[in-house]
């Protein structure tokens, strides 16, 4: 039989019988790549592994008993809150990171804190089982009750699998996982979700928790197509600075629990260790009294988290200004730039300048607007923003300060982490339970907030 050929877009997958600049689907440019599509006769193939022999019996909803616990802890903290309060039995969960940030690290580490009742299977496709060993014996992993398989074929894990029954399996990785009965190369998009598919499919029948790990491309996805994401229960993305040891586990998609948690980790010599208070690891080393320098209070998930942001103001020698942002989304600060300029009163359109979140977080939360309009006002006017104060809101194109989500929670972490004074939008003042010994000033714009900011504290 005549091998066919079909394009795949790999951040889609969507299929075309032809090759085209952008995809029909999704938009994308460039991100069509040719696949063969011709399947070998199929025997006990692997995508067949994890059918019931009989025919499934639909059952009605309130007749399926949940009255056991599905839940269990990874041991882990911060990556059971990321998760919702746990591992749930029988998903599939998909852990994406650059290359070294520490995601074999972490599943490893699990195989020796969750409970010894527990089977783990440990599937390594890029690492043989000695070094394996040597790597847990460095982050001390004992290994009573996990096993290790160096395999990159489907058919032999899942048969291995099945047989052994394990509670977890973990895949490392994803993309060196083949189906010999395709003939496109391992990591290529057929393969990818083939093999998720079986697992996909040994996971449901044998409720068994599946994690794979997932390498990214350089535009920050996980590689391969967009599809694969879809497929799974739950996404997981290690995110930091190789430079930096500080690692944040962010939930992209959570099917049994909230979107957008993240886990805070410290990387040393021996693994990682959980950061319980991250508010304070990122506070630490603030300078005082300093011009550029804002803490906010902004909400990762549930979890209210205390952030610096800074900023550099300096006029510049060019025709046009340099701009950057790290930490912040970029469009979203050259608009809060805009707003300075255009409702603050200050001259910022002819200067350069450069935003940055202390620690490597990413703010996706508009409460950090005012935050960062201070820090630029504070570099602009060489003028320091008060120690003692945190502020939070977020800034309209008027120049008017919007009230946000979740501002009780806020508070309460301003004033554990030692704060005097807090700058918030006018219109908070519904039902605000003030924390003790904290000190609400109500701004209704940015002028506002920028005098309040900058001025002494009273006494």
């Amino acid at each position: 039989m005549k091998a066919k050929t079909i394009y795949f877009c790999t951040d889609c997958g969507n299929e075309t019988p032809k090759w085209s600049g952008q995809c029909a689907a999704c938009g994308s440019w460039n991100t069509i790549v040719e696949q063969p599509s011709y399947t070998k006769q199929k025997t006990a193939g692997a995508s067949d592994a994890g059918r019931s022999p009989s025919r499934a019996t639909p059952k009605e909803l309130k007749h399926i008993e949940v009255s056991e616990e599905i839940r269990f802890g990874t041991g882990f903290r911060e990556l059971d809150r990321v998760l919702g309060g746990g591992a749930v039995k029988g998903s599939l969960v998909l852990v994406g990171g650059s290359p070294g940030i520490g995601k074999s690290t972490l599943l490893l580490q699990i195989c020796g804190l969750i409970d010894s009742a527990m089977t783990v299977l440990y599937v390594s496709g890029e690492e043989s089982e000695q070094q394996l060993k040597m790597r847990g014996e460095r982050l001390g992993v004992k290994g009573s009750g996990v096993f290790v398989l160096a395999e990159t074929e489907i058919s032999e894990v899942v048969a291995a699998a099945e047989e052994l029954k394990p509670d977890i399996l973990i895949i490392d990785s994803i993309q060196t996982l083949y189906n010999p009965e395709l003939t496109s190369t391992p990591g290529s998009v057929g393969q990818v979700k083939d093999c998720t598919m079986s697992l996909m499919r040994l996971s449901k029948s044998s409720n068994v928790t599946v994690f794979l790990v997932g390498h990214v491309n350089k535009e920050g996805a996980i590689a391969g197509p967009k599809v694969l994401e879809h497929m799974v229960d739950c996404v997981l993305y290690f995110e930091g600075e190789r430079s930096l040891n500080y690692r944040i586990l962010r939930s992209a998609k959570n099917r049994f629990g909230s979107t957008n948690e993240i886990g805070v980790f410290e990387m040393l010599d021996m693994g990682l260790a959980e950061v319980m208070n991250p508010s304070e690891m990122l506070l630490s080393g603030r300078p005082e009294n300093t011009p550029g320098t804002c803490v906010t209070c902004v909400l990762e998930g549930t979890r209210p988290v205390l952030a610096e942001v800074q900023a550099l103001v300096t006029p510049t020698s060019m025709s046009m200004p340099r701009r950057n942002a790290n930490g912040v989304e970029y469009n979203r600060a050259m608009m809060l730039l805009a707003v300075l300029q255009q409702r603050g009163g200050l001259r910022v359109g002819g200067c350069d300048a450069y935003i940055n979140v202390i620690g490597g977080l990413n703010i996706e939360d508009p409460g950090a607007d005012l935050a960062t309009v201070l820090a630029i006002a504070s570099s602009y006017r060489d003028a320091p923003i008060r120690s003692d104060i945190a502020v939070f809101g977020e800034v309209g194109l008027t120049g008017e300060l919007r009230q946000v989500t979740q501002v009780n929670p806020r508070l309460a972490e301003i004033a554990r982490m030692g704060f005097s004074a807090c700058i918030l939008p006018k219109s908070a003042k519904g039902r605000l339970q003030t924390p003790q010994g904290l000190e609400l000033i109500h701004a209704g714009t940015i002028a506002d907030a920028i005098r309040f900011g900058m001025a002494a504290p009273a006494g």
